[in-house]
Order: structure tokens, then C-alpha cells, then sequence
């Protein structure tokens, strides 16, 4: 039941990362970190401790910090390319696309502070696109973990996966619900079983996902949570196994509903067993400045509205 799936306290994903990746630096003395001027930020002052001579403080230059990243594999390291998703992704792309997706080099793109939880600092820093621009780029991975727990395993995991991955993760302190051991690059995370509706999210929706399935099934449903943390390659077993039984769907992602997670399972479904699906996500729009909670309630990402769309999608289903 959903209900026994318990926080065991809040921690920002962030510091899953700065601590998944001193980790993996203990473990393999090829994996160095680079910066745009934002160590504080990702959590990376264990790691230059530690590891001074494997750290590079690029500055605020983006575009130079994947190229040099892109440069570095050639050589037989692992970078971890880290600054804040807008910057990661919106500032660089061309750079992205041409020195790193290309040519397959094994850069890992870190980034933290994406979606509308980043808060006060606005709209111009809360990317809300990055997971299509991403995923649209041939051989990336992209991954977007849902607590700390599942962020440090997925920062360990990425070190030894070969290939450009694009791992997207948040500032505010989040509830703990994982267990390390329960992720695996590009296969679902299932909460629960269920028969008449399925919820697919990730990031930090899959804890908001998780408290709208405890409520429905207080109502008498049956509800199936899955955690998409792997965008791609994207767990289609999964996702059809799902829909087939309970024949309509909510995807849940703090991220623009075009081109994003619910596009993704959209696809699959229409390509395989079309189902209704409702979407919860940002509508074609910007953020602004507010706290995460209010944020998440004004653009229709809270656990009230993922209720409401998976009523709807139900009396869809039904109707």
C-alpha cells in the first residue's frame, strides 16, 4: 500500500549528488568535476577537499566548460560537468550537440536547480524545457531522480555507465523515501500495483505522485505510482505493462507538458495501447518568483491537481 511508503526525513537532492560524487571519486580515480563558479551550490566542497588536483573551477563559462569537459574523455576521464540546469543545458546547447552528443563522449551534465522549485530566484533560472532539449539528442541519457537517496546512487551509477548523460536534480530539501539500492539506470521504479489508473512521474513529483495515490486509494481506487526516473532510455515494459491493466494514465513532471516525460509515455502508448492520459506539468509558460509549494500550487503541480487529473482521466476512461 502507498501508505506505508514513509519520508524518513528531507534532504535537497543536491547534496545527493555532492555526495554520490565524492563516492564515485573514491572508487575511480578517472572521475574529476568541473564548475561554472558554482562549488557551493552542487555540493562539491567534500570533493575538492578530498580530491583538489581532480577539481577545475572553469568560471562563469559554460560553453568552455564542455568543451573542455569533451576534451578531458579523449583522454580516458569521466567529467562531471556540473552548474544550474538553465545553464546546463539553455546556455549551451550548440556545444552540447556538437562536442559532446556527436561524437558520444562520456561527459555526464549535472544539473541542479532545474524546474520551478528552485524558488525565489524566478523565471529566467527555472528551466522548464531541459528534458526535451535533452532527450531529443541522439545517444543521451537522461535521468531525473526523485530524493537524495536516488540521486547519490544515480550520480555513482552514471560513473559507470558509458556515454553522455544528462542528470537533472533540485535545490529545495525534499522528502527521503528510497532506497539506494532500488535504482537502476533505465529501469521504472514501481510503488504500487493497481488497476484503474496509472501515475508516471518523476523528480520530485514522484513524492507528490505518491501522496495523490494514498488519497485516491482512501476513496476506494486502485492505484499504480511508477517513477520514470529514467526519461531515457525510457522503461517501455514498464510503461505498457502499466496502461494495459488499468487503461489511462497521469504523467507528473515539473517540467513544460511538450516535450517532456508525458510526451514520452504519450508516445508509447500511441505507438503500442493509446490510452487517455492527463498531464501534470507547466502549460506552456514561464515561472516566477515564489517558494517551491507556492510555485508548484499556482502552475497546477501539486498533489490536489494530480487527484483531480486522475479523476478525470478515469470518468474518460469510463465515459
Amino acid at each position: 500500500m502507498l501508505k506505508d511508503i514513509q519520508s524518513t526525513g528531507k534532504k535537497d537532492t543536491r547534496s545527493g549528488f555532492g555526495d554520490g560524487i565524492l563516492e564515485a571519486a573514491r572508487k575511480n580515480p578517472d572521475v574529476v568535476a568541473l564548475t561554472a563558479d558554482l562549488a557551493g551550490s552542487l555540493k562539491l566542497h567534500p570533493f575538492i577537499k578530498e580530491f583538489p588536483e581532480r577539481f577545475i573551477q572553469v568560471g562563469i563559462a559554460e560553453a568552455n566548460m564542455m568543451g573542455i569537459s569533451a576534451g578531458l574523455t579523449i583522454g580516458g576521464k569521466i567529467p562531471f560537468a556540473t552548474t544550474f540546469a538553465n545553464f546546463a543545458t539553455g546556455r549551451v546547447y550548440d556545444q552540447i550537440r556538437q562536442s559532446i552528443a556527436y561524437s558520444n563522449k562520456n561527459v555526464k551534465i549535472c544539473a541542479s536547480h532545474a524546474g520551478l522549485t528552485l524558488g525565489e530566484d524566478g523565471a529566467t533560472h527555472q528551466i522548464l524545457e531541459d528534458i526535451g532539449m535533452m532527450k531529443m539528442l541522439p545517444g543521451m541519457t537522461v535521468i531525473v531522480p526523485c530524493d537524495y537517496n536516488q540521486t547519490k546512487a544515480a550520480t555513482m551509477a552514471i560513473a559507470d555507465y558509458k556515454g553522455p548523460v544528462y542528470l537533472r536534480f533540485g535545490r529545495p530539501s525534499w522528502p527521503i523515501f528510497t532506497k539506494p539500492e532500488d535504482f537502476t539506470i533505465g529501469k521504472a521504479q514501481q510503488f504500487s500495483e493497481g488497476t484503474d489508473v496509472s501515475i508516471f512521474a518523476c523528480g520530485h513529483m514522484v513524492w507528490n505522485a505518491i501522496q495523490a495515490g494514498i488519497a485516491l486509494e482512501e476513496k476506494g481506487l486502485s492505484v499504480e505510482v511508477i517513477n520514470l526516473h529514467t526519461i531515457k532510455p525510457l522503461d517501455n515494459e514498464a510503461i505498457l505493462n502499466s496502461i494495459r491493466k488499468t487503461r489511462c494514465a497521469v504523467t507528473a513532471e515539473e517540467h513544460n507538458i511538450f516535450g517532456g516525460m508525458g510526451d514520452a509515455v504519450a508516445q508509447v502508448a500511441a505507438k503500442n495501447f493509446p490510452v487517455p492520459i492527463e498531464y501534470i506539468g507547466t502549460k506552456d509558460t514561464f515561472g516566477e518568483s515564489g517558494t517551491p509549494d507556492q510555485l508548484l500550487k499556482k502552475y497546477g503541480l501539486d498533489v490536489q491537481d494530480i487527484i483531480a487529473a486522475a479523476e478525470k482521466v478515469m470518468a474518460r476512461k469510463n465515459g
